[in-house]
């Protein structure tokens, strides 16, 4: 090992840092089947930015620090700090109603703003990109938006929406009168220094014609190789997933987030890092803000948020009290592995410990969940929107759980409600989420799937 783990980053010959760190980031991605990956760790003192492989695997193209990269459910925060910017501003205030501004909502008139950020509106997560693409904004929030599918009363959960960032997005063009690719470039975007660049059918940006872009890719079992897939996303799902990023952007917009940079004023940055009441994000993340989830690691918080597109998986994590921020994009969905594994690299290497994933329960841990139990009561029919799930007992005594009706997958319950989901590849424990009992009725009326809510519509 060629760094003591103790000593802090900023002492270290930066020069041999960023050759061990490269070394490490090409093993992976070989390792992990990533045509691609960029890595920024900037620690206020010291940015080591790195990359590899290429852009496209047809094509061959490299893939440089430049390259912007699908980052999937990355572009919400950038979406929220557009809101916030726009209460700053006091265009609007996080606490209207947003029936006060989108008339779509007058059936759910009492989400707020803010609940509407921070993914506990109650809001299920919208139809799927084949059905949203025939759809208006408008259109698609009025089917949306009704009682019948509201998941709790606003504020008392969590439940991860696209729909709500949809609504976010509509709401930024009906206060500036910008469409939304326009405002976040202009407002957010141009003053990170970050050239825009969109998925789809959207405009890319006065430069965004010289940018490199990258592909995502799937792996081929059949040939053993990489091929790139193709990117969908309606044109209304633009304010939840349509930016195309480098790590070095990402990075940029984190050190805003943490107040290092003046691009987002500090009252905006603590705004998208408050915790919300009612966020409960199981699986995702420890809490979550105005836009940004909220992870603890070794008794620091972090900030930061996940994105997936089709066959890409970034990250960005910025700790406010030391100033570090670390960004990550793969051009592969199984870039999710590569980074959680030069995550625990990166510790080994810097002594930085980043929070990756939430941690599952280790077999036999006691606490805080204690020991496995059976929880019969939870089997049952759940829906969330057009998401089905049906949690069914097996034979010894567990429950699986299925989704529209897709192979069962094994739990491991526990008293508190909490449950893990059972990899059908490896046999190991993934966080799952939480079932959740009415406390005027005693009845388990919810389930959380990996952040999703869905209420229970029927018994087993």
């Amino acid at each position: 090992m060629p760094y003591p783990v103790s000593a802090p980053v900023r002492e270290r010959v930066p020069q041999l840092l960023r050759r061990e760190l490269q070394h490490r980031l090409d093993t992976l991605a070989r390792r992990h089947r990533v045509p691609g990956a960029q890595l920024v760790l900037d620690t206020g003192a010291e940015v080591v930015a790195l990359h590899t492989g290429v852009a496209d695997a047809a094509t061959g193209a490299p893939l440089t620090g430049d390259t912007a990269v699908p980052v999937g459910s990355l572009t919400k925060p950038y979406t929220a700090a557009l809101v916030v910017l726009l209460a700053d501003d006091g265009d609007l205030d996080l606490d209207d109603r947003v029936a006060a501004h989108l008339p779509e909502f007058r059936p759910l008139r009492e989400v707020t703003i803010r609940q509407l950020l921070g993914h506990t509106g109650g809001l299920p997560t919208g139809p799927d990109s084949d059905t949203a693409a025939r759809s208006t904004a408008a259109h698609y929030l009025a089917e949306v938006c009704t009682a019948r599918d509201a998941l709790f009363p606003p504020g008392t959960g969590f439940s991860y929406s696209n729909a709500g960032y949809v609504a976010a997005g509509r709401l930024v063009e009906t206060v500036t009168g910008m469409p939304w690719p326009e405002a976040v470039a202009t407002l957010l975007l141009e003053p990170l220094d970050t050239v825009p660049a969109f998925l789809g059918p959207l405009p890319a940006g006065p430069a965004a014609a010289g940018r490199p872009l990258a592909a995502g890719h799937a792996f081929n079992a059949a040939t053993g190789r990489v091929r790139p897939v193709r990117q969908n996303l309606a044109p209304v799902e633009a304010p939840a997933g349509a930016l195309l990023l480098s790590a070095a952007d990402l990075a940029a917009f984190g050190a805003a987030a943490i107040g290092r940079a003046k691009a987002l004023p500090a009252d905006v940055a603590d705004e998208l890092r408050r915790p919300q009441p009612g966020a409960r994000p199981g699986a995702l993340a420890d809490g979550w803000g105005a836009g940004l989830a909220l992870y603890r690691k070794d008794g620091r918080l972090w900030c930061g948020h996940d994105g997936n597109a089709m066959g890409t998986s970034c990250h960005l994590r910025a700790e406010p009290d030391g100033g570090t921020v670390v960004a990550f994009t793969g051009n592969a969905g199984s870039a999710t592995a590569l980074w959680r594994e030069l995550a625990a690299e990166l510790a080994e290497l810097t002594g930085i410990a980043v929070p990756a994933a939430i941690a599952p329960v280790a077999a036999g841990e006691q606490e805080p969940r204690g020991v496995p139990a059976e929880l019969p009561e939870c089997a049952g029919d759940y829906r969330n929107g057009g998401i089905r799930y049906r949690v069914e007992a097996a034979h010894d005594g567990g429950l699986t759980l299925s989704v529209d009706g897709d192979l069962p997958l094994p739990l491991r319950c526990y008293a508190d409600l909490r449950y893990d989901l059972i990899a059908p590849d490896t046999g190991r424990p993934e966080p799952g989420g939480w079932f959740h009992r009415d406390p005027a009725t005693g009845v388990v009326d919810l389930v959380q799937v990996s952040g999703r809510t869905a209420r229970r519509t029927g018994p087993a």
